[in-house]
């Protein structure tokens, strides 16, 4: 159903009131849409609605969004950068900082991150947000699960009315250990730590690759699990930790030393690493948002084709 323009203030005027240090609304990397529609309202809460314009179509937004929600598309509103002439890293602190601030997001802010939902690869956008929000040391973050697609079906409030939010003030408190660079893949490669590709088989075997990339191949000593993997095409849902678990054993994932994820561009990575950190409970997985666009830009880096 829709809600007329009077209930959507309400909503946002309950969201703008009530205590400075909200208490954690959940500790869950997923919550559905029942959760979502039960807490709307609740004071520090900021929902990001991360869906991408398709090519001569209206903005998602601007048709129907989750009440309240404030507008952030993946693809436009600067959640990755081009730096050093590669594609798709953590912007630098200043600027992300900056950008999470404009949404209306403080330090005690719940969010939640609200992708389409039609597919998994879509869906890696909001486990790419999700993974920025938590190496920026901010833990009050989930996702909707099934995304936009998941709330229609559900028959719950849509809303037309566009949202402008008031600056919060957000200050980053990094986890480099949750992001891999060169230095610590190079030491991945030297010790055998687990390094997961999660791009599909061919690009993993050197079949083919995408334009971002230099060279066919992969990063030497990794395993390939395929993103498509980690989505429950059935339910159009995030896979659950039972499947996850068998990924893992089926791959020979240990989390002992440490795992390492990686794919083109840190998109597809976040996907399997947001599957092995949050939803199968692995330690020390981080995510080399640098992936093989950045690896495969020193000819001297080696890469493997497999046979």
């Amino acid at each position: 159903m829709r809600i007329t323009a009077i209930a959507t203030a309400v909503v946002l005027g309950l969201a703008a009131t009530g205590a400075a240090n909200a208490a954690r609304l959940t500790d869950q990397p997923l919550v559905d849409a029942a959760w979502l529609n039960s807490n709307l309202g609740k004071p520090d809460l900021v929902i990001i609605d991360i869906r991408d314009t398709p090519k001569d179509a209206p903005a998602p937004y601007s048709v129907g969004h989750v009440p309240g929600a404030v507008e952030a598309q993946y693809g436009t509103y600067g959640w990755r950068a081009n730096i050093d002439g590669a594609p798709g890293l953590l912007p630098k602190l200043e600027d992300i900082s900056a950008k999470i601030a404009a949404l209306g997001i403080s330090d005690d802010t719940q969010v939640v991150i609200v992708p389409a939902g039609v597919n998994v690869s879509e869906f890696g956008g909001a486990t790419r947000v999700y993974w920025t929000f938590k190496v920026l040391g901010h833990d009050n973050v989930t996702i909707l699960d099934g995304g936009y697609k998941a709330w229609e079906a559900a028959g719950t409030p849509v809303s037309t009315d566009a949202v402008t939010p008031t600056p919060g003030t957000f200050t980053a408190k990094p986890r480099p250990e949750l992001r891999a660079e060169v230095a610590e893949v190079e030491q991945a490669i030297a010790n055998d730590v687990n390094l997961v590709d999660a791009r599909a088989v061919s690009q993993f075997i050197g079949k083919e690759k995408t334009n971002t990339v230099q060279s066919l191949g992969t990063i030497p000593t990794a395993v390939n699990i395929n993103f498509d993997s980690f989505w429950d095409k059935d339910n159009g849902r995030f896979a659950s930790k039972e499947a996850i678990d068998a990924l893992v054993k089926a791959a020979g994932v240990v989390d002992k030393e440490g795992v390492i994820t990686f794919c083109n561009t840190g998109h597809l990575a976040s996907i399997a690493w947001f599957g092995l950190s949050e939803i199968a409970g692995l330690k020390g997985v981080r995510m080399y948002d640098g992936s093989m666009s950045q690896w495969t830009l020193d000819p001297a880096r080696p890469v493997v084709v497999q046979n």
